[in-house]
């Protein structure tokens, strides 16, 4: 198999031809005899100009979902860093306009019936004999290799793949692709679907990711070409590929947990600066960068971790009342009926009464009397008493405080009055002398220091 390289693909423009000019021989990329057209296998189907070739119109494609759930039992551990990755990745080739499918592998482990995707890397496709996408199989064994000797405690296999997939879910353009890694790799692979059509209505889904990981399973056997009524004699039947979805919890490690942790404190404080395209009216133009310059203000890190901070308790805060509201809201829509015990079964209230609900309003309603103490008198004299006895020790250190200082005080005096008296007794040595003897009969003249001289 020759490998060519597609140039310059474009979107055709409506009511340009489909059929082109005779390329030279030059042009012409190297392809084998049996390639004449070539085209993306993705799920997001187009016309493709490719220089030298000749485009081709792409059939819908034929969804690949089984009807039936798994019974497999298994079930998929998502670590945060693949979504990360994927995310980078999609980010990445959103913001440089690349063509063509977004496509990496999946490495984790497989513990029984658990399966943890933990890591994952990027991989460019090649075209087969049929233009199915394929992987370069040289390229993607030594990039498996050396993933496999960096992550070695503990030990990552390929365990899937993961693509962008329509919200019903992967299609025949995956299939290559996937029986490719089944065969070569992981017969047991996993694929993960990554739903950008999603994104744009992500407030309306619950908060759910927009992401499916499913397992592939052979449900019968169907001829290679379904177009045909009747399977030639001598041709191998082909095992027809179904996907079935499987359940899959987010698990988080202590070092993906401080990363994400670091990012999400990056992400609140952040700022984005978009440039504002110029105006037709001058006023209006100067009115937009005076209104920049006075919102471009720096802030330190403490006003920012601050405003972070007094964001997010803000965003509690609206939760709480919303939550607070709703409770409201469901107990002003019972109706007095629903709360006699001989309630009619003409009852025209449009809430019906749920007892679990009724439950859990009064749990929560009863700890608020922990949360906010009944006798508000007693709870007063209490943070009163503590708050004296916070005082109190702090009087009693700068109590100390004092006493030390003067205490060093009354040292330094003395070394003063010394040194003065030592200055003055070498002009005039009858003061020492005078002042000795005074200090001698203090005492009576006994047991002083110079009593000696004088018996």
């Amino acid at each position: 198999m020759d490998t060519f390289v597609i140039d310059e693909a474009r979107t055709l423009r409506r009511g340009e031809s489909l059929l082109l000019p005779q390329a030279s021989t030059s042009n012409r990329p190297n392809m084998t005899a049996s390639t004449k057209r070539i085209y993306y296998s993705v799920p997001h189907q187009k016309f493709l100009y490719i220089r030298g070739l000749q485009p081709t119109v792409m059939e819908p494609p034929q969804c690949l979902v089984s009807q039936k759930s798994s019974d497999s039992g298994l079930h998929i551990q998502l670590h945060p860093l693949v979504l990360l990755t994927i995310s980078d990745q999609i980010t990445r080739h959103a913001a440089r306009q690349q063509h063509g499918p977004i496509i990496g592998a999946l490495l984790g482990q497989q513990n029984g019936r658990e399966i943890t995707l933990e890591h994952t890397f990027e991989c460019p496709v090649t075209c087969g004999l049929n233009d199915e996408i394929i992987l370069p199989a040289a390229w993607f064994q030594e990039r498996l290799h050396q993933f496999k000797d960096v992550h070695k405690d503990p030990p990552l296999d390929l365990v899937g793949w993961w693509s962008t997939a329509p919200s019903t879910g992967p299609n025949d353009a995956h299939l290559p692709l996937h029986r490719q890694i089944l065969q070569d790799y992981n017969e047991s692979a996993v694929f993960l679907a990554f739903h950008p059509s999603q994104l744009q209505d992500s407030g309306s889904n619950g908060g759910k990711l927009p992401l499916t990981v499913y397992e592939s399973v052979h449900e019968g056997q169907t001829a290679p070409d379904a177009s045909k009524d009747m399977q030639v004699d001598g041709e191998e039947a082909v095992p027809n590929i179904k996907f079935r979805e499987l359940p899959y919890s987010v698990e988080t490690g202590e070092s993906e947990m401080i990363g994400i942790d670091t990012i999400v404190q990056a992400s609140g404080t952040a700022s984005l600066n978009a440039t504002q395209e110029p105006t037709k009216r001058a006023q209006q133009t100067e009115q937009t960068e005076s209104n920049k310059q006075s919102s471009q203000v720096e802030l330190s890190q403490e006003e920012e971790e601050l405003i972070a901070s007094l964001s997010t308790r803000l965003n509690a805060v609206r939760t709480l009342e919303s939550r607070v509201s709703l409770i409201k809201s469901y107990l002003s829509s019972l109706s007095e009926a629903d709360f006699s015990s001989d309630r009619s079964k003409d009852n025209t209230s449009t809430t019906k009464l749920s007892h679990p609900i009724l439950r859990n309003i009064n749990s929560l309603l009863s700890h608020l009397s922990i949360l906010s103490p009944s006798e508000q008198s007693t709870f007063s004299t209490e943070v009163l008493s503590q708050s004296n006895d916070v005082l109190l020790i702090s009087l009693l250190g700068q109590l100390g405080d004092n006493v030390k200082a003067m205490r060093e005080l009354g040292r330094k005096s003395a070394v003063v009055q010394t040194a003065r008296h030592v200055a003055t007794a070498r002009k005039d040595p009858s003061i020492l002398q005078r002042s000795f003897n005074e200090e001698y009969y203090a005492q009576g003249g006994r047991g002083g220091p110079g009593s000696g001289m004088y018996s």
